[in-house]
């Protein structure tokens, strides 16, 4: 019997069983009862469907897809001109900038963006950018992103925003300049130092390195806690046992300026029984240039959500917290039981680290501010503790996990939330008294500019910066279901996340932000301003969707937000 004819018949019979099992035995899908077999083609269109958004459709989420395009061919240092016309123009309403007939030259604009938050601390933090990588945790983001996101804010000095994961191993990748009283070193015999080199001359770098790593740690669940050093050829991490005094007075110059996030969770700086540990947190901000307390992110007015399958022993470690076991924080923060008790709360945070400290919130309407700004102006008559800077979070997703039921019904946009924040402050006299950080679908230099304009002292990206460490947005970042980020960058599956290109993302992530100032340069030239603080909601316009032109913002808003008198 011919070969062909056999396969044709095993064929057919595989296909009348299958046709068998979804019409009269599975009663799970009806759709495959009345269409066997050609009905799973829904399954597998809709399987297509979000990781193949981005490339056959507009852009719904984001303003357009010439924004996005722009994020990636700055990440990779490529000129950001367009010929005729947008692909997707920006709809409207949208805000205009206002320029000038006699523009400068781009070298008579001012390359300081510094910003300095806490100035009446004992330890100011003098922030180099007026951009910084907004809160992405370690253990929501793999270990390899984090690393490259932490080597791209080093080499690009920009701030960079821990997470509510806290201070892991991995921000310290830059620090090998470092005293072993308060660094634990482990390091391989001589037979596997050779191999380890041997290694590099077959092999890459990063290979090498894991083929070292798992020589020496072997089935050590915690091996992943372990950072490489390159000079000393050892693996090192924090030891959080050693004394206070053991610790550095300064943060070392071989480390970037990071932001300490604290979350409800109080992961990094909380004892085992889930208490606030204020040795810890003073040992953390030995690292560390200034904290922000988490209240609110995006849509998520609750804590921070990583499933059991992103809680690996690592991620267990750095939050001392149980392995493989959802860590879901608790919605409130357990020092903001009111507005007083979260100020006194801020006040030891303060006298303990001597350095900045902030919150970070969303806002819906008048109600959420008012509170804040009476209790400030409260406090600054009589002497007592409030932060040193508030961070606006825009009411959408974020860049992470939220539930998808809150994601379009909690909070403002970020530009409204923003201007609403600044006159409330205003009013209430205490402006001058604290930085405002402001987050939110910013993505381009256009973007940072309305935000300055609206208020911002600062602008945390975070979106922006996922593109440039190599996010294709698939929106598998949660790990729940079948799906882990493709990249590698969003995920703890150790097969996806190991091929992941530190050094390469690095440089784009470091690019991303440097070209978006140099972007900002040339809009600030444009509007004939030397400096970039000299940017104010006057510099602005606003397009409606009638294609009416407003050129009072505050006027406009007044109609946006109708305040509570």
């Amino acid at each position: 019997m011919e070969t062909w004819f056999i396969v044709l018949v095993v064929f057919g019979l595989g296909i009348f069983m299958w046709y068998v099992h979804d019409k009269y035995v599975q009663r799970t899908h009806q759709i495959l009862v009345n269409y066997p077999i050609v009905g799973r083609l829904r399954f597998v269109f809709q399987e297509f469907r979000e990781p193949f958004r981005q490339y056959f459709g507009d852009e719904k989420f984001y303003e357009s897809m010439d924004k996005l395009d722009w994020v990636y061919s700055a990440s990779r240092d490529k000129v950001n001109f367009a010929s005729f016309s947008p692909s997707q123009p920006l709809p409207k309403p949208k805000f205009m900038l206002r320029h000038t007939n006699i523009v400068l030259n781009e070298d008579e604009i001012d390359n300081e963006f510094s910003v300095t938050f806490g100035e009446n601390r004992e330890k100011p933090f003098v922030a180099n950018s007026i951009l910084g990588r907004g809160p992405m945790s370690d253990g929501s983001i793999s270990p390899e992103g984090t690393r490259a996101f932490v080597y791209g804010a080093k080499d690009g000095d920009f701030p960079i925003n821990s997470g509510e994961g806290g201070l892991t191993s991995n921000f310290f990748v830059t620090h090998y300049n470092y005293d072993t009283k308060y660094m634990k070193e482990v390091t391989g015999n001589a037979l596997q130092h050779k191999i380890f080199r041997l290694s590099k001359i077959l092999f890459n770098e990063p290979v090498a390195i894991d083929f070292y790593r798992r020589g020496l740690f072997k089935k050590d669940l915690e091996a992943d806690t372990y950072v490489f050093n390159k000079d000393k050829e050892c693996f090192f991490r924090p030891n959080w046992e050693a004394s206070i005094e053991a610790f550095p007075n300064e943060v070392p110059e071989d480390m970037p300026d990071i932001i300490l996030q604290i979350s409800s969770g109080l992961y990094g700086v909380r004892s085992r029984d889930g208490k606030f540990d204020k040795e810890r947190y003073k040992k953390q901000m030995s690292f560390c240039k200034m904290t922000e307390i988490k209240i609110a992110q995006g849509a998520k007015q609750t804590g921070g959500k990583l499933i059991a399958e992103k809680v690996t022993p690592s991620i267990a470690y750095y939050r001392n917290i149980e392995a493989h076991k959802d860590a879901f924080s608790p919605n409130r923060f357990p020092y903001a039981n009111t507005t007083e008790e979260l100020f006194d709360f801020i006040g030891e945070l303060q006298e303990a680290s001597k350095k900045p400290v902030g919150i970070k919130i969303v806002i819906s309407d008048y109600d959420n501010i008012v509170p804040i700004a009476k209790e400030m102006k409260r406090r600054e008559e009589l002497g007592l503790p409030y932060p040193d800077y508030i961070s606006i979070d825009g009411g959408s997703g974020g860049s992470a996990t939220a539930p998808l039921d809150m994601m379009e019904r909690i909070g403002m946009d970020i530009r409204d939330a923003l201007y609403l924040v600044d006159k409330v402050l205003k009013d209430y006299g205490v402006r001058d008294k604290v930085k405002l950080s402001a987050s939110g679908k910013i993505l381009t230099p256009d973007d940072v500019i309305i935000t300055l304009c609206l208020g911002a002292d600062f602008v945390q990206i975070a979106r922006g910066f996922m593109m440039s460490a190599g996010c294709i947005r698939a929106r598998y970042c949660s790990g729940a279901g079948e799906h882990q980020c493709p990249v590698g960058l969003a995920t703890q599956d150790i097969k996806k996340r190991k091929h992941y290109f530190v050094k390469k993302h690095a440089s784009n992530v470091k690019n991303y932000h440097k070209n978006i100032l140099k972007s900002m340069k040339s809009l600030l030239a444009v509007m004939g301003l030397k400096n970039v603080n000299q940017l104010n909601k006057d510099k602005l316009i606003f397009l409606d969707k009638d294609s009416i032109i407003h050129d009072d913002m505050d006027a406009l808003f007044e109609r946006r937000i109708l305040i509570k008198k």
